[in-house]
């Protein structure tokens, strides 16, 4: 029995949902989403819930049922809320600026480093060493927070580097004479 799976997704007033087959689309005030769930599960609506039902009871199955109601839960909270991930810039000389659709990273490089920006996703920098991105689509704002740690990950002995909010370095003692 999943934990997760066996609750209902609320829907909350303003929010359009339409089931039809396995295809669910959300439509909100932040945006649309449209995902395809596995064919494992059944997806059901009654009133302002939405059910998601295994067909079987596999172990596949099991799996995508929570993962179906975890995705349908994403995606109506990213149409009604948004999600957010915020980065810290550590380092002498490193900073970022967004201008248009492009992210300018200075990061100790000899060149400075242009990120595209996707058209459904908000990057802002309130200071040169912080970048915050904002979306209705959960994957896409974690995926693109992680490109852009992974042009200069934090390192353990100064901590300079792109970290998340938050994040933890473990830092290392250098070398003694």
């Amino acid at each position: 029995m999943s934990r997760i799976g066996k609750n209902p997704v609320e829907v909350p007033d303003g929010v359009e949902v339409l089931v039809s087959g396995q295809q669910v689309n959300v439509k909100g005030k932040l945006g649309e989403l449209t995902d395809t769930l596995a064919p494992e599960v059944e997806i059901t609506r009654e009133a302002n819930k939405i059910w998601v039902t295994p067909r079987d009871a596999e172990v596949r199955t099991r799996s995508m049922w929570g993962l179906g109601r975890t995705l349908i839960k994403n995606m109506v909270a990213g149409v009604s809320e948004g999600f957010s991930r915020k980065l810290e810039i550590v380092g002498v000389g490193y900073r970022a600026a967004v201008e248009g659709n492009v992210l300018t990273l200075q990061l100790g490089y000899s060149h400075d480093i242009q990120v595209m920006i996707p058209d459904d996703i908000k990057v802002t920098c309130e200071r040169p060493t912080s970048i915050e991105i904002t979306g209705p689509d959960k994957q896409k704002v974690g995926q693109l927070a992680a490109d852009i740690r992974g042009l200069r990950k934090p390192e353990p002995y100064k901590g300079k580097g792109i970290k998340y909010e938050g994040e933890y370095i473990f830092r290392k003692e250098g070398k003694k004479k």
